[in-house]
């Protein structure tokens, strides 16, 4: 172990679903982390990042002895190893079990919603309607909470916040952002994120430090943020 803190190399903040992952494994489990940001508006990530190739995305995990991690699951895999007092995975092996295995769905799947619903936290959307592709995630996605949640009893899909939430909040603003109709299950779990103090506290920082990245934008009445300011 080292007295040096990680270094997080985060997007962003608005735009970056990634970067919003890492960050709340940090923040959620009070881990201590330096932050640096790369430009989305400046340069390419892989250019910005060229001094730690091969990461070429963000986030990108600079441990303080010297190890990296560009991905956003050996990030978490990463950190629960080195902190497993943190409870980032439930202590209960088949809470931890469920968490892994919704942690790694969210990792590989919902493509259709990612690229009809990029998220974007400056703005919400009204009048959109998601493709039966989309329609087909959001089926899936509330099928995944409502048995996590009756399995686990909440409020969070283990009980405790864990990294599987971690994995789902940006689904969640993207929930929120794009006006998509959950069932009542799935939009309470929705409102848990956008009230999270911790995600609060992220949008208000990329709202603060930020601009507007015009590539991200849609054309679609836009509507107030459904979430606390």
């Amino acid at each position: 172990m080292t007295d040096n803190p990680d270094t997080l190399y985060i997007g962003d903040r608005c735009y970056s679903s990634w970067s919003l992952r890492a960050w709340l494994l940090f923040a959620r489990f009070d881990l201590e982390v330096t932050l640096r940001e790369v430009d989305f508006a400046k340069a390419e990530v892989a250019a910005q990042l060229a001094h730690l190739a091969p990461a070429r995305t963000v986030p990108t995990l600079h441990t303080g002895d010297g190890h990296l991690l560009w991905d956003s699951l050996a990030i978490a895999e990463d950190l629960a190893e080195r902190f497993p007092a943190s409870g980032l995975w439930p202590a209960d092996r088949g809470l931890r079990a469920l968490a892994r295995s919704l942690a790694a769905e969210m990792h590989s799947g919902f493509a259709s919603l990612r690229a009809e619903c990029p998220m974007n936290l400056r703005c919400a959307y009204a009048d959109f309607t998601p493709s039966d592709e989309t329609r087909a995630d959001l089926a899936r996605i509330e099928t995944l909470w409502s048995h996590a949640l009756a399995r686990s009893g909440g409020p969070w899909m283990a009980g405790a916040y864990s990294v599987a939430d971690a994995f789902f909040a940006p689904v969640a603003a993207r929930i929120a952002g794009y006006g998509l109709s959950v069932s009542e299950t799935a939009q309470s779990y929705v409102d848990a994120h956008l009230s999270d103090p911790a995600f609060v506290r992220w949008r208000a920082e990329g709202l603060a430090t930020g601009g507007e990245l015009p590539w991200y934008r849609r054309d679609f009445p836009q509507v107030p943020w459904p979430g606390p300011e």
